[in-house]
């Protein structure tokens, strides 16, 4: 019985060695087969449908969307995005009376009063992101532009009067400054680090609901987007993502999952002026220079290659000829005082990496160059007819040299002179509604252009003019953009003559 016994348990064991054996070749065989046929050329073998491919990726981790964890990044954020409210003046209603002269009255002498105007004004809402304990609070320039007071209100209900530090139309970046201690702040992230598919968060206070957080993915990076023609001198190198933002959102944060700020929400794209869909930011590479030359100076430092640049994409027939690579930025022709063609760099070339960053298109160029200040030196790679080539570019500003814009402090030196407003009687012994007087003039450029004491400086680049600090924000305008032209244009009189006096005024030399 026993010797029955195992034969029987021995014939088992065969059976199961030989069937494990059995189950393991043919494992080993489909994995096999499995993986030459992402190699072959037959579809009737599987796996590859007849196309070349290499083996799937082994052990490779993904994370379900609903096993991310957003509480944290929230959490961080919502309290140090803010609520902005922006409070415009009517331009044409501005001046310390807020009064006008009734023509009637001024040749009649009836009632010997001006006639009062209502005060009318624009309010305007957006969302900013607190960037330091003590109060920088960094947004749109949309969100704050020409508003004459800004109020600004805490995830904890707390209101802030605050003030405007500077400005940029070009990234549309603002800066804004409240007073205060240990405010809640969001840490910068590395935006450069972003990828396509990464989860985002896009907080914000769309419609004045405070403290509101959506969810996305980002769908694209170095976006251009062009809302119109004005659009076409800005730097626009956006991140992309399906996180829903509205009227309300602009200047607010958008996170990654670690909580990190890496853009501030800017615009959407919509034929109804609602969410459809996609949303753009600007990468916190860009804000945060922005931000700190804004706080640092007064003003942007921005530096220029100098160069007339297109997408190979975009290229002409006989321009593509000449063209052996399919990646970078082809440069066309120069602007004038071009720091690229002082370095070496000739029409026809292909830009493909700044400081051994590839660049691709026009947008990651300007996103690039827009990182660095007029003196800043660049490592600048590119294809010449097929020859790599790397130069070394000194940047300038748009007048062909390395200074520094001027910030606002320093405008009255710049003009060298003295304002103060006119009074009600100066306006009406004038027959004038607006207009400031030049108290004194010292060495600048308003003595430059011949202008005296006593000058009454009625309106600037065709802009009324009703305060001193009008006339500083024209300027500060003016120099911020950087234009090549940087003319002032200035009207007024010197009483007690009442002809019109125009003066033209370069501020770039």
């Amino acid at each position: 019985m026993q010797r029955i016994m195992r034969s029987v348990i021995g014939i088992i064991l065969v059976i199961a060695i030989s069937a494990g054996i059995a189950v393991g070749t043919s494992v080993y065989i489909m994995r096999k087969n499995y993986t030459e046929s992402q190699n072959t050329a037959n579809p009737a073998e599987g796996g590859g449908y007849g196309f070349k491919q290499p083996a799937r990726l082994v052990n490779y981790n993904t994370v379900a969307a609903e096993n991310i964890d957003f509480t944290v990044a929230a959490e961080k954020a919502i309290h140090a995005v803010v609520h902005i409210k922006a409070t415009t003046k009517s331009r044409s209603q501005q001046g310390s009376s807020r009064q006008y002269v009734d023509p009637f009255e001024y040749f009649f002498g009836f009632g010997g009063r001006g006639l009062q105007r209502q005060p009318q004004t624009r309010v305007g809402y957006g969302s900013g992101v607190i960037i330091s304990t003590d109060g920088y609070v960094i947004t749109n320039n949309h969100v704050v532009e020409e508003a004459d007071e800004i109020e600004v209100t805490l995830n904890d209900g707390r209101i802030f009067t605050a003030k405007l530090i500077g400005a940029d139309s070009t990234t549309d970046i603002a800066l804004v400054k409240i007073e205060g201690k240990d405010f809640p702040t969001v840490p910068f992230g590395d935006s450069d680090k972003l990828k396509v598919g990464e989860w985002v968060l896009a907080v914000g206070n769309p419609f004045n609901l405070t403290s509101t957080v959506t969810a996305g993915i980002v769908s694209a990076k170095g976006r251009g987007v062009l809302t119109s023609d004005e659009d076409r001198d800005k730097v626009a190198s956006y991140i992309q993502t399906d996180a829903a933002v509205n009227r309300g959102n602009s200047g607010g944060a958008l996170v990654n999952t670690k909580g990190e700020l890496i853009g501030i929400n800017t615009l959407i794209y919509s034929e109804t002026g609602n969410f459809t869909g996609y949303s753009f930011a600007i990468p916190v590479s860009i804000a945060s220079k922005v931000a700190t030359d804004l706080k640092q100076y007064g003003a942007v430092q921005r530096a220029m290659l100098g160069v007339t640049i297109k997408d190979i994409k975009n290229l002409t027939e006989a321009e593509k000829e000449k063209v052996k690579v399919t990646e970078g930025v082809y440069v066309a022709d120069f602007a004038q005082f071009s720091s690229a063609k002082s370095a070496g760099v000739e029409a026809g070339d292909v830009i493909t990496t700044v400081n051994d960053t590839k660049v691709k298109s026009v947008n990651e160029l300007q996103e690039r160059i827009s990182r660095f200040r007029p003196g800043d030196k660049v490592r600048v790679t590119l294809d010449r007819n097929g020859t790599a080539k790397t130069l070394t570019v000194e940047l300038r500003n748009t007048q062909g040299n390395t200074d520094l814009v001027k910030s606002k402090s320093d405008i009255a030196e710049l003009l060298g002179a003295a304002f103060k407003e006119l009074t009600d009687k100066q306006k009406q012994d004038l027959g004038i509604s607006s207009g400031i007087e030049v108290t004194a003039v010292l060495n600048g450029k308003l003595k430059e252009a011949g202008i005296n004491k006593g000058f009454i400086i009625m309106t600037a680049n065709e802009q009324r003019i009703t305060t001193v600090d009008d006339l500083e924000k024209i300027v500060e305008r003016i120099l911020r953009n950087n234009n090549e032209d940087q003319l002032l244009l200035l009207k007024g009189l010197t009483p007690p003559a009442r002809r019109a006096r125009y003066y033209a005024i370069d501020l770039a030399n």
